[in-house]
């Protein structure tokens, strides 16, 4: 009688458990309603373009200076990807061509 009585307990105790509660009691719950007629922020819309100070009005044939290991170089812009940020350099005395960051340039 007692494990029938304790399996009947522990059932009930599982089901409720198992559904969901018709009000909300979690006491973590915010209740607060919030006034949107007084304190809605305007909605601000993101710009399209690197901020200023990040990118230098340089373009391809440039001649600039950039920051390579510590030492200042001088380059010759060959391409500007001004959507990934990026600057191909010619650089002054090499081959090959290196791309940095725009905020690495430096325009002479």
């Amino acid at each position: 009688m007692t494990k029938t009585l304790f399996a009947i307990v522990l059932l009930s105790l599982t089901l409720a458990a198992c559904e969901p509660a018709g009000t909300d009691n979690n006491s973590n719950a915010n209740n607060a309603k919030p006034n949107t007629a007084a304190s809605t922020p305007a909605p601000v819309a993101p710009s399209p373009e690197p901020s200023a100070a990040v990118k230098p009005q340089v373009k391809a044939g440039d001649k600039v200076k950039v920051t390579l290991n510590g030492a200042a170089t001088d380059a010759t812009v060959v391409r500007v990807d001004e959507k990934s940020g990026k600057v191909t350099l010619k650089l002054q005395g090499q081959k090959e061509e290196k791309t940095v960051a725009i905020a690495d340039v430096v325009k002479e």
